[in-house]
């Protein structure tokens, strides 16, 4: 047995999601024995390129990847057992093995079919009523996070329990079917088909079902490494993002240890993974948008070439500049030790690039974002100018063969943002990665 714990690594998105996580985590995952989804539910994406072949992961985490580490779905993340099972016939399809390398918290708030409906509907609500739509996916995650909160959530624990599970249901069925039907116009939910499939997925989750915070404790502390998986990004943070249009959960750093169940100490090294340019899907504001859906324009340039679409939804992506001012409101909330710079290669061929580094808000400057959504869309950015490159980035792994003008770029970066550039992706490709300080080998 190992006398010395392991070193952890927690991977946030600094931007508004859509990062480019799934590939960092799959590759840190090399020198983890655990990997941690911390918060969220299906409504995030991660897409893994690894010999060319895609792979698109909703709950799992991204380790799942790489044969023999061990990966975990913490407390902090609200599961629909139905999605997890269709992941898991994915990925079991592919060849990779998920069962006996899958653990999940018993704690975890289950997500149930009247929350999507929950959800649809009241989406369909502020629409009809000319309401500005918060733009969620539909997939139920706010509604279960509002069961948590409320202390009515009914938790993965609750199917080892028949009749108590029942009770429950009926209970919190009679709620929502109340909203549902009188202030939604909407079908009601019906018990039965609920708890018949839930009763028959328990038998199939039941080997997986696991004390998360023990098993994670004892194996930090026989030398394993852990790596903390984020969902979303830190712009969507329900604290800390451009609230209302935000996701229900914490995605910062922060969250890793409440969201698992690990004492923040163990969280050693965060790294925020942060595109060369911004994206956002769905509503908010954005102060660097471009136009990213008419041809010949920069925008659509990095919409085409960064093939910005959701994951999860198929939704575009709306594409802007680089935002360092907002970029700093990351750092400053996660406390950053690095960054990685994703997607530098979508920049090959722009002749000038713009960088965001702060903005005139009601006649003032100012170089961090802002708190409150409403000053968000006030905000007008103040950009430097940069130089472009010509030459391809693609499958560079080597930080001296990237052209002289992107070196200066990331360096920028670096200046504005107070926070070093760890790691530059060049492709999607798992093996399409410079690394100049290492997070799980640095000191």
């Amino acid at each position: 047995m190992s006398t010395t714990s392991g070193r952890n690594v927690v991977v946030v998105g600094s931007q508004w999601g859509d990062e480019g996580k799934g590939k960092l985590v799959d590759w840190l995952t090399e020198y983890a024995q655990g990997v941690v989804r911390f918060q969220g539910g299906h409504n995030a994406g991660h897409t893994l390129v690894i010999n060319g072949q895609k792979t698109a992961l909703h709950l799992i985490p991204s380790g799942i990847m790489r044969p023999g580490v061990k990966c975990f779905i913490g407390n902090g993340v609200v599961l629909s057992v139905t999605k997890l099972l269709e992941e898991i016939a994915q990925l079991e399809k592919a060849g990779v093995e998920v069962r006996n390398r899958l653990r999940i918290s018993e704690a975890c708030p289950l997500i149930l079919p009247f929350h999507s409906a929950l959800d649809i509907a009241r989406e369909q609500a502020r629409e009809q009523g000319g309401q500005i739509k918060i733009g969620t996916t539909g997939r139920g995650i706010g509604p279960a996070y509002e069961d948590k909160i409320a202390r009515r959530a009914l938790r993965v624990q609750d199917l080892r329990h028949p009749e108590r599970f029942a009770q429950k249901l009926r209970d919190l069925l009679a709620l929502h079917n109340h909203v549902l039907t009188t202030f939604l116009n909407a079908p009601a939910v019906e018990f039965q088909p609920v708890y018949d499939e839930a009763m028959a997925q328990a038998a199939q989750i039941r080997p997986m079902i696991a004390d998360v915070s023990r098993e994670l404790n004892e194996l930090n502390l026989n030398g394993g490494n852990l790596l903390f998986e984020g969902a979303q990004g830190t712009l969507l943070d329900v604290d800390h993002g451009t609230y209302p249009f935000v996701t229900s959960s914490n995605c910062v750093a922060g969250n890793a240890a409440a969201g698992s169940g690990v004492g923040p100490g163990m969280l050693h090294y965060v790294l925020g993974i942060t595109k060369a340019y911004c994206t956002r899907v769905g509503s908010g504001p954005f102060p660097t948008e471009l136009d990213w859906d008419t041809p010949g324009t920069v925008g659509y340039h990095l919409s085409t070439v960064g093939a910005e679409k959701g994951v999860t939804t198929g939704r575009s992506r709306r594409c802007g500049w680089f935002d360092a001012a907002l970029l700093k409101r990351s750092a400053q909330v996660n406390g950053l030790t690095g960054l990685c710079i994703t997607k530098l290669d979508v920049l090959d061929g722009i002749e000038e690039l713009k960088l965001c580094v702060g903005y005139k808000l009601d006649g003032e400057v100012i170089d961090l974002l802002p708190q409150a959504a409403e000053d968000i869309e006030r905000c007008e950015p103040i950009y430097e100018t940069l130089e472009g490159w010509s030459d391809s980035t693609v499958g560079v792994t080597e930080y001296d063969k990237l052209p002289v003008a992107a070196r200066l770029y990331l360096q920028r970066i670096e200046h504005v943002t107070g926070v070093p550039v760890a790691v530059v992706s060049t492709s999607p490709d798992r093996d399409h990665t410079i690394m100049m300080q290492h997070p799980f080998l640095s000191a």
